[in-house]
């Protein structure tokens, strides 16, 4: 050590002195000085950064073990070299050292900048052509550092942060820039450094800096080649007999097959048993064939025009569809079962949906860690760049109740837009950037090096599997023909086009590269092709059998056992969805108590506790209770219950207390309805992200997964659904008809005109009564189980519930029906207090069922004939027109019928309460402006049931643009006008409807 310590001895009394007035900065600490700020840079050996340095070395003087091992090695390195100790030396050995390792730095962080990622060779993959200064392209730049070209051959210690020496501890520079360039800069760019995580960042550096790392056997290498021709020819088949026909085919990232078929190889390797996918139409053929493997004849008979629909619905294009299947893995022999989602053309709306399947897979299998079910998410590159539900599902990632442990997301990056150039479609560098909010490292690969893209995707999927979670891999290709095969690229990007006519395919420079070098010969690959072309004739001659499409067999999201063999229910009947006093009662005993020890709550939450517990006792039930009273009912049935939505453990109106936290310790909470019986199914409340979107079609695909859950989202207002629409439109409303998937979800919107201004005031009823697919004109059979049967055959059920009992029924009549439909509930806001807006267990125990229609119960129905006016409404303008009722002393000639389900328009039961009243006015009253809410689809129907021989009058508000008045004043002088309307027993003489 003796010469160690006259070196420190020297460097101690000489050196940081005379390094003090050295501009040095330009040679040491670049990365943390430089390149952290545009200001001037504080030399490495001046101010802090100088006491620093002789701090380090101070300690190690003393103990070599006390300072991390990069000073410990860079101390020793000096003296071992033979430095002679002086501060000349001294300071030279710092700045080199100091130097490299920033060199390395900066590749590690900017290399990607300059990898050879686009296929063409025409375009910069991060949009801009400037070469970042500290990346040594040419021999000058090593001045930026403060080395120069005698120094390359200079041996340089490696610090820990590196992985490119291999077993090796040392380098020359040369070296060491050669093998950074090999691994930053070639056909694989690295975005990962900013990633907070030092064990992350020291994992990937591990897989993608070691020396030799990326090495294939000649039989990995085979199985590429085979996957290739698949990918390749299963286009050109398509191509061939169907040239006129759009497909929207995968040429020009043929890769991407194989791509898929490793991250599914290394996953299942790894444990994983269960993948579901979801992708734009781009490739989605050839996905079905080669990856999940739909037989190849029910594909090909999608193309014959006369191919008949079997009577399922309205189906889908042949490139939205989806499937389910379950095989074996032929490279792990393991069992794997896949599921593509079927999707809309709306680009990037089934991210969350899938997501959502996810969790409730991994949520029904225990997979807590997410062990066993994974994701894969494709996406093309304007649309992950563009698309805000890409922002809100990444957003979703790491919260407790949403996180699906990690998802890989394979970007198809065309470098184009359908006609749009990237350097329009973008502001950030690349099209993944979005990724980066949430610490996801992204693999930028050139999809014409099918070894680098095998390679990276193992890496993805063991990354996946190792950490949980989401990774990136961005295949930077192009796309041989325009958006679908009929378009023409040409008129928009001639020299891109250009380019793309001379490129030479994927499949031909990889076989030529394996038969060069003698892993296969040129027969093997002729044979191959050979064998995959065969396979497609032969499933073209099977498919010309087929004459009907049956939608069923596609389908994404089977559920075994729940419907007969054919598809159809086991039955067309629901039971009466009471139940007994003694389960009311226990469960309004359990929701107005605190079921933890020394748990201590809010004074203001006691006093709602207690209320609870008294209107259990007087056998009542509010709204709150009402709910409380379903879902632990359903819960005892062994039905999950999971409720989603912004604020709904507390309720946005303060309402629901479903989460009661202790006001002493952190973090300490409880859940009351898990705490119901020893044996229940689990009950799920959790507040989600402020997204409606992503939020809901996250709840949406929760629902697919299984029929024996009760899956419910609730918009803050109902007013917000409508940044939710497209999940409403495509999936929700639609779903059924497109792709034969039942679907249970319910959305509960908050609504009603209460003068909170125009978005605090209206889930738009109307738009939801637009898109029931029941029909205003025929007139219906009315058979023994017509409710069922018209739920059956409806495409969602939309209701406005008067009384807490019938929002309680016809939540356990979402279970128990022999089907599952979504159920649009239009829930209330100031009824959750409402003195009379409360319900007797009498309308909820056993033998009770959920009311369509409740009718006139008062002096008007008994007697009818004297009735003037049948007032028809729905939810909480009841209340107001029964006040005003008796307000005016007309009780008993106006009656006041309530129709609480919407759609499907209960014909049977209306068609019973207008004959009780054969010459009375009929008057439909709602509070909405007459150009929403609900007149426009009851009129109609009204119509239909008295065989348009009678008018059915409109009283409400006028027509408006905003949903809602934001002036109090105006909000009551209006109701104060259709209130004197709808009473005014002469308003509609001698007008004529």
């Amino acid at each position: 050590m003796s010469h160690l310590k006259l070196f420190a001895a020297t460097l101690k009394r000489h050196g940081f002195k005379l390094l003090e007035n050295q501009d040095i900065a330009r040679r040491a600490f670049l990365h943390g000085q430089r390149y952290a700020s545009s200001g001037t840079s504080e030399s490495v050996l001046s101010g802090s950064n100088s006491n620093y340095v002789e701090e380090m070395y101070c300690a190690w003087l003393e103990n070599p073990e006390s300072v991390h091992k990069s000073w410990d090695v860079f101390f020793r390195s000096a003296a071992s070299h033979g430095l002679a100790p002086t501060p000349t030396t001294a300071e030279k050995v710092v700045e080199d050292h100091l130097a490299v390792q920033s060199l390395i730095r900066a590749y590690q962080i900017r290399g990607h900048h300059v990898a050879q990622l686009d296929p063409l060779g025409i375009l910069d993959a991060d949009l801009d052509s400037f070469i970042p200064s500290d990346l040594i392209t040419t021999i000058d730049k090593l001045g930026f550092y403060g080395l120069h070209e005698s120094d390359l051959d200079k041996v340089f210690q490696l610090p820990t942060t590196t992985f490119i020496g291999g077993n090796e501890n040392s380098l020359s520079l040369r070296e060491i820039i050669k093998r950074l360039e090999h691994t930053y800069c070639q056909h694989i760019g690295l975005e990962f450094m900013f990633i907070n995580d030092v064990e992350q960042c020291q994992w990937i550096r591990q897989k993608f800096e070691t020396p030799g790392v990326m090495k294939f056997s000649n039989d990995d290498k085979r199985t590429l080649l085979a996957r290739l021709v698949r990918s390749m020819r299963f286009e050109d088949f398509l191509a061939r007999k169907w040239s006129s026909e759009k497909r929207f085919g995968l040429e020009g990232c043929e890769v991407m097959i194989p791509a898929l078929k490793t991250i599914i190889d290394k996953s299942s390797e790894m444990g994983i048993e269960y993948v579901i996918m979801g992708m734009p139409h781009r490739g989605r053929l050839n996905v079905l064939a080669n990856v999940i493997r739909k037989e190849l004849e029910q594909i090909f008979c999608q193309f014959d025009p006369k191919l008949e629909a079997a009577d399922e619905g309205s189906g889908d294009v042949k490139y939205h569809l989806g499937m389910y299947h379950e095989r074996i893995n032929r490279k792990t022999n393991k069992k794997i079962t896949l599921s593509l989602m079927a999707n809309p053309s709306h680009l990037e709306a089934v991210v969350p949906v899938v997501q959502g399947k996810t969790k409730a897979e991994q949520f029904y299998r225990g997979d807590t860690a997410g062990k066993k079910v994974m994701s894969i998410l494709l996406h093309g590159d304007a649309a992950f760049a563009g698309q805000g539900v890409v922002y809100e599902t990444f957003h979703l990632s790491d919260l407790p109740s949403y996180t699906t442990n990690g998802t890989i997301h394979v970007v198809v990056n065309n470098q184009i837009g359908f006609t749009t150039d990237p350097r329009m479609a973008r502001s950030s560098p690349y099209p993944t950037d979005v990724a980066r909010v949430v610490n996801a490292p992204i693999f930028h690969v050139n999809a014409d090096d099918p070894e680098a893209v095998m390679y990276v995707c193992s890496v993805a999927a063991e990354w996946r599997n190792t950490f949980n979670k989401d990774v990136v891999v961005d295949l930077v290709c192009y796309r041989r023909r325009g958006h679908n095969e009929m378009d023409e690229p040409m008129f928009t990007q001639p020299l891109m086009y250009k380019q793309i006519h001379k490129q030479v395919p994927v499949l031909k420079k990889y076989a030529d590269k394996l038969i060069a070098d003698g892993t296969v010969t040129l027969q093997e690959f002729e044979e191959e092709i050979a064998k995959y072309d065969k396979i497609c004739e032969e499933a073209y001659t099977r498919s010309k059998d087929n004459k009907i499409l049956h939608i069923k067999h596609w389908l994404d999201s089977p559920w075994p056992g729940f419907f007969n063999p054919d598809g159809e229910p086991k039955s067309m009947s629901c039971p009466p969805t009471g139940i007994s006093e003694e389960l009311l009662t226990h469960i309004g005993n359990v929701a107005s108590s605190v079921p933890v020890e020394d748990f201590k709550i809010h004074s203001g939450l006691s006093r709602i506790l207690k209320a609870r517990a008294e209107m259990t006792e007087n056998r009542l039930v509010d709204w709150a209770l009402a709910e409380y009273m379903a879902f632990g009912s359903v819960l005892k049935e062994g039905i999950h219950v999971r409720l989603s939505g912004q604020d709904v453990e507390r309720g946005t109106f303060s309402h629901r207390h479903h989460v009661l936290h202790d006001q002493d310790v952190d973090k300490r909470i409880c859940v009351p309805m898990n705490h119901l019986w020893e044996q229940q199914a689990p009950y799920t409340v959790c507040n989600s992200s402020l997204s409606e979107y992503g939020v809901l079609g996250f709840e949406l695909g929760f629902a697919m997964a299984s029929p024996n859950a009760l899956v419910c989202w609730e918009a803050q207002f109902g007013d917000f659904h409508n940044t939710a629409q497209c999940i409403i439109d495509q999936f929700i409303s639609s779903g059924q008809a497109k792709w034969v998937r039942h679907n249970g979800i319910v959305l509960l919107l908050p609504h009603g005109m209460e003068g909170m201004g125009p978005e605090h005031s209206s889930a738009r009823p109307e738009r939801f009564l637009q898109m029931s697919n029941d029909d205003s004109d025929a007139y219906p059979e009315f058979t023994e189980h017509f409710e069922v049967s018209q739920l059956y055959d409806c495409n969602w059920i939309v209701v406005n519930c008067s009384t807490p009992a019938n929002y309680f029924h016809v939540l356990r009549r979402q279970i128990l029906l022999p089907f599952r439909k979504p159920l649009i509930v239009l829930t209330p806001k100031s009824l959750l207090r409402h003195p009379e807006a409360k319900s007797s267990f009498d309308e909820m125990v056993s033998g009770t069922s959920f009311q369509r229609v409740i009718p006139e119960n008062g002096p008007a129905a008994e007697e009818p004939h004297e009735v003037k006016r049948v007032i028809l409404c729905t939810g909480k303008v009841y209340y107001d027109l029964v006040k005003e009722r008796k307000n005016q002393d007309l009780e008993k000639q106006v009656a006041i019928t309530r129709l609480e389900q919407i759609s499907p328009f209960p014909f049977d039961l209306l068609k019973e309460e207008l004959e009780k009243y054969p010459t009375a006015d009929l008057v439909w009253c709602q509070e909405e402006h007459k150009n929403s809410g609900y007149y426009d689809y009851v009129r109609p129907r009204f119509r239909t049931i008295v065989n348009r021989t009678r008018p059915i009058w409109y009283v409400g508000r006028e027509p408006a643009a905003a949903a809602a008045t934001g002036n109090k004043n105006t909000h009551l002088v209006s109701l104060r006008r259709f209130l004197d309307t709808a009473f005014n027993l002469e308003a509609f003489e001698g007008k004529t409807f």
